[in-house]
């Protein structure tokens, strides 16, 4: 007999609180992003692009949390993956709704379970996973 304990779905109160710590962190460190928040079916929960993030940020930040959610892994640690010769070489361009394996995409999880993603875009890689990792790292 298999037991399941039900987690709790992120909500639209749970990614304002996840788009919030992302642009904290960007602020204290003077970058303008985008950060988008996506539910567990890879619904948009929550967006939101400072007045000064280039324009592309949006979808960047949009696809960089698809990704994380898909694939259930941080898009940093998947930017060798689709290198030529990479295992996932061609899975940019397999399916319809494009992938972006640029860093500052990562899954959030409840209790060990996907529940979510977060993607941010505008800054360097770095500084955008870094402010992934902040929004997700932060209390609730």
């Amino acid at each position: 007999m298999s037991t399941t304990t039900a987690v709790a779905p992120l909500t639209t109160r749970d990614a304002e609180v996840l788009v919030t710590a992302a642009r904290r962190a960007a602020e204290a460190a003077g970058v303008a992003v985008s950060v988008s928040v996506l539910d567990a079916g890879g619904h948009l929960l929550a967006f939101r692009r400072d007045d000064r993030a280039v324009l592309i940020s949006g979808e960047t930040s949009t696809r960089k949390a698809y990704t994380a959610l898909q694939l259930d892994a941080p898009t940093a640690d998947l930017v060798d993956a689709v290198r030529p010769g990479g295992p996932f070489h061609t899975l940019p361009t397999a399916l319809d709704r494009p992938l972006l394996f640029i860093a500052g995409g990562l899954p959030v999880r409840r209790d060990g379970r996907l529940v979510g993603s977060i993607g941010v875009g505008g800054g360097s890689p770095e500084q955008d996973h870094a402010f992934a990792a902040a929004a997700v790292d932060a209390p609730a």
